[in-house]
């Protein structure tokens, strides 16, 4: 564990965020977001966890923290840490039942939900609870009775000999204990942490996981902001990952199942994700599609809401002063340089654009550092393609500086929530082109009624198309009269809908009634703010 030292230090304070791989050490659209909010209330004394994979991962802090930020304490959950001394024991039978019986109705929730649609009825919800206090050092499963006790080894035997479908139990063996080290360093931060008079998690997770342990150990209410729905995400991530083992032979696997491994991982991400929700005394989503899909997870229903993002439309909207009258050929795609944002489609885009346009220029403003050895593959096809001199990858960038020379914002990703750099580029008097994921549609085609009656802001096209993208790229460029309609739908979609000040309005809200003392009130009790 690193606390920054060159942060004041506090006894306490308002709102601790816990956050997972985002602000202030990786740079994109949550740990912008996260920026915001906090400046956003200087009223509040704000802390943060953050969470990370390992130290090497991670550089210097790609933010300046406001002035009422203090404490952060920086944890990385791959760390080695020397483990408990071995001590032989039985086990506690009545936690390692509890246990077992939270996997069974996990496993039988998990079926009807891909029977039906939906969680199945049953009270998993209060077993999941259950558990979270017994995790501490000391606790009947804790990291000592996890490694060493007669009982946990009983549970994973058993546990393989049911349902592993891998013939490896070795790797099961470590699989296991791989995946469930994180849960003890969370259950001693959670005990160690200072006081706060509220959390906020800005994803479910291992972060989520935390603020399950803080909800129930301090009884201060739990906020849950999600952007994109972490389960999927992790899923996404899970699925294109090539360090996950899978020893069947060639003859004993079913193409159409998933291989062991990768589902535990995947089942076990899901087990934190409905932690959360249990905990959660609010759960915010961006937009009404990931709200239900919050439910279609396990969140209650009536503790549900959506609080859209919201972009410093004055600082933004002076960009336009300084744009030329004809959208230059520029193509902008601004994120990071990773699997999920496919910049290798945008780069393929760029190869019909140019030959159309052979002036046209494919800026890819974004770090390179989280992955990189997909940042170097996508170099390689721009290589190969021929567009060293076209595509040009440019590394971080402020928007301020880049908005104004730019024609359209690109986005090619196959997963995304609300995208804050759409937004942002309409306010800067930019369209967008943009993959038909999360929110994108809503935003550059509107929602039904007025909005969407005020016209398109740019287009919307299938994932992993490039030829589509190019296509839609082409039609704004070469037509400005098209161009400038979508300038102004943009700007005026942003204008009604998108606005800092409205988001600010929506978290002030929850924030002073989760600020309030909730008396031991179980989560969700004694909200009366709208959905």
């Amino acid at each position: 564990m690193t606390t920054t030292s060159a942060l004041p230090r506090s006894e306490s304070v308002d709102v601790m965020l816990l956050l997972e791989g985002t602000f202030p050490y990786v740079s994109g659209g949550v740990s912008s977001w996260v920026n915001q909010i906090v400046r956003g209330f200087p009223e509040y004394r704000f802390g943060a966890v953050f969470l990370g994979s390992r130290p090497e991962d991670y550089g210097d802090m790609r933010y300046a923290l406001p002035d009422n930020f203090v404490p952060l304490e920086v944890h990385h959950v791959q760390d080695v840490r020397e483990p408990p001394a071995a001590a032989s024991h039985r086990g506690d039978a009545k936690a390692f039942e509890l246990n077992a019986a939270l996997h069974e109705t996990l496993r039988a929730a998990r079926g009807a939900q891909g029977a039906q649609g939906g969680i199945a009825p049953g009270n998993a919800g209060e077993r999941r609870r259950g558990i979270v206090p017994m995790l501490a050092d000391g606790g009947p499963l804790s990291e000592r009775a996890f490694l060493y006790s007669e009982r946990s080894w009983e549970f994973v035997t058993d546990q393989y000999r049911r349902f592993c479908t891998d013939p490896s139990f070795v790797d099961y063996f470590w699989t296991v204990r791989i995946m469930h080290a994180p849960i003890w360093m969370l259950a001693r931060i959670a005990g160690s942490l200072i006081p706060a008079r509220c959390y906020h998690s800005i994803s479910t997770g291992y972060a989520g996981l935390l603020g399950a342990m803080l909800r129930q150990r301090t009884g201060r209410r739990l906020l849950l902001s999600e952007h994109g729905i972490y389960t999927k995400e992790r899923k996404i991530d899970l699925f294109q990952s090539t360090w996950i083992a899978d020893n069947r032979g060639v003859f004993d696997k079913d193409p159409s199942q998933v291989a062991y491994f990768r589902d535990t991982w995947v089942r076990f991400f899901e087990t934190l994700g409905r932690m959360c929700y249990d905990a959660s005394d609010r759960i915010v989503a961006l937009y009404e599609t990931n709200r239900l899909r919050q439910i279609a997870d396990g969140a209650p229903p009536e503790r549900t809401t959506n609080v859209a993002n919201g972009i410093n439309l004055p600082r933004l909207a002076a960009l336009r002063e300084r744009r030329r009258d004809d959208p230059p050929p520029v193509l902008c795609l601004i994120g990071r340089v990773v699997p999920i944002k496919d910049v290798k489609t945008f780069i393929r885009a760029m190869r019909t654009v140019v030959a159309r346009l052979p002036g046209a220029e494919g800026w890819i403003a974004g770090p390179e550092d989280e992955d990189p050895a997909y940042a170097e593959e996508c170099h390689a096809i721009a290589a190969s393609l021929g567009l060293q001199a076209s595509v040009k990858f440019l590394g971080f960038q402020k928007i301020d500086d880049i908005l104004p020379k730019v024609g359209l914002v690109v986005l090619s990703s196959i997963s995304e929530a609300l995208p804050l750099v759409l937004l942002e580029g309409f306010a800067a008097g930019v369209p967008a082109v943009a993959t038909d994921v999360g929110s994108c549609r809503q935003l550059i085609h509107g929602l039904p009624g007025d909005d969407a009656a005020s016209g398109a802001a740019g287009d919307v096209v299938r994932i992993a198309d490039p030829e589509a993208l190019a296509g839609a790229a082409l039609r704004l460029l070469e037509d400005p009269a098209a161009w400038r309609a979508a300038q102004a739908a943009g700007i005026r979609r942003v204008e009604t809908l998108y606005t800092q000040d409205m988001m600010f309005g929506r978290y002030r809200e929850l924030y002073e009634w989760a600020l309030q003392d909730p008396k031991g009130a179980a989560p969700g009790e004694g909200w009366t703010g709208g959905a």
